[in-house]
């Protein structure tokens, strides 16, 4: 009797292995894991089974405690040897996070105080042959400032502690919120909530801290010369003509005087620059209240020049404040372009480059 044995004298073919592997399909549909590894377990992989050897949990470890030991032993990159870095190994000026948010309590002029969600951003300086930082520490560091009412005092407390928890040279932290003040129509005693858009830092680069606040203010500009030019179509030909006007941002970007011993409010930066330019476009609003609008944008029309030397006029004249920017872009009705200016007092804000998204950044959402 001749045994013929399995073992093939030749190379398999694709063929083959397709065949083969069509059978060991077969099979693993009827086995369970432990039959299939105790086969075989790359069997696990070559099947594209749903999970790899070995077979792991699938339930959530709810009584599991971490310990001392256990958290010695975690892997961390982030804050691994310089070996590990790519690219070039130079030092990074600003790493960290951006936008987490959290209610902050602020105290207004009149003593009170009012929680607004505020979002958060903040880095840290990363010197060469540093892989990186643990971006936990800075939410961290703030969180156990949070609970205080705000003030800058507060700030550098938190960003005294990131900095030595990561230890770090240079560091910044930004605040961005939105902040309510009630604000009243022109001539009807109607009231409502104009909401800015303010940004405080805290930066400090070098060994020198500065403080700064960013404010948009959203105003009406009337045209000087469609003003004119309207009123000559009348006087001349009896011809009814409007001027043109349209929604106005102004990004006032100010550093708070430390030589200064009085706080210069969110209000007080408002009311600056609603002296500045008055015609802040309103909230509530009767017909008399329209009409009041439409007369003060006729005694107040404007330029985008004369609107940023106004603003600045109103910033050099606050002894409050030190360097300042003033951004302002007015979102034309006659063209389909924007009319721009930007003009910068002191070294803080002085720029050879621009992003190319600031001017539209102060795009007004609303």
């Amino acid at each position: 009797m001749n045994v013929y044995s399995p073992v093939v004298d030749r190379n398999p073919s694709r063929d083959d292995a397709e065949a083969a592997l069509a059978v060991l399909r077969q099979w693993t549909e009827a086995a369970d894991d432990s039959e299939i590894t105790d086969l075989d377990p790359a069997l696990l992989k070559l099947l594209g089974a749903a999970q790899d050897y070995p077979v792991f949990s699938r339930q959530y470890p709810e009584g599991f405690a971490v310990d001392d030991a256990y958290k010695t032993s975690l892997p961390d990159l982030q804050n691994g040897p310089a070996s590990l870095i790519r690219g070039e190994n130079v030092r990074i000026q600003h790493v960290g996070i951006s936008n987490f948010r959290l209610p902050i309590s602020y105290k207004l002029k009149d003593g009170q105080s009012l929680s607004v969600e505020t979002s958060v951003t903040g880095t840290v300086s990363l010197e060469a042959d540093k892989k990186g930082i643990n971006m936990s520490r800075i939410m961290r560091s703030f969180y156990t400032h949070a609970e205080k009412s705000f003030s800058f005092g507060v700030i550098e407390a938190a960003l005294d502690d990131y900095k030595s928890d990561l230890e770090s040279f240079d560091a910044r932290i930004q605040m961005r919120f939105r902040f309510p003040m009630k604000v009243e129509s022109l001539r009807s005693g109607l009231s409502g909530y104009q909401y800015y858009d303010i940004a405080l830092e805290l930066v400090e680069q070098d060994g020198v801290r500065q403080r700064i606040a960013h404010l948009d203010y959203v105003y009406s500009s009337t045209c000087p010369c469609s003003l004119e030019l309207s009123e000559h179509a009348r006087q001349f030909r009896g011809q009814l003509a409007t001027p043109h006007s349209q929604r106005s941002v102004a990004r006032v970007s100010v550093v708070l005087n430390d030589d200064s011993d009085d706080c210069l409010w969110f209000e007080d930066l408002v009311g600056l620059c609603r002296t500045a330019v008055p015609t802040e476009t309103q909230v509530m609003v009767k017909r008399e209240d329209e009409q009041a609008f439409a007369e003060l944008n006729a005694a107040n029309p404007i330029f985008v020049e004369d609107a940023a030397r106004l603003f600045a006029e109103a910033m050099a004249g606050e002894e409050r404040i030190g360097d300042f920017r003033v951004l302002c872009s007015h979102q034309e009705s006659l063209h389909s372009h924007d009319a721009v200016a930007l003009l910068t007092q002191g070294a803080t804000f002085a720029q050879t480059s621009l992003d190319p998204t600031l001017f539209p950044s102060l795009i007004h959402q609303g």
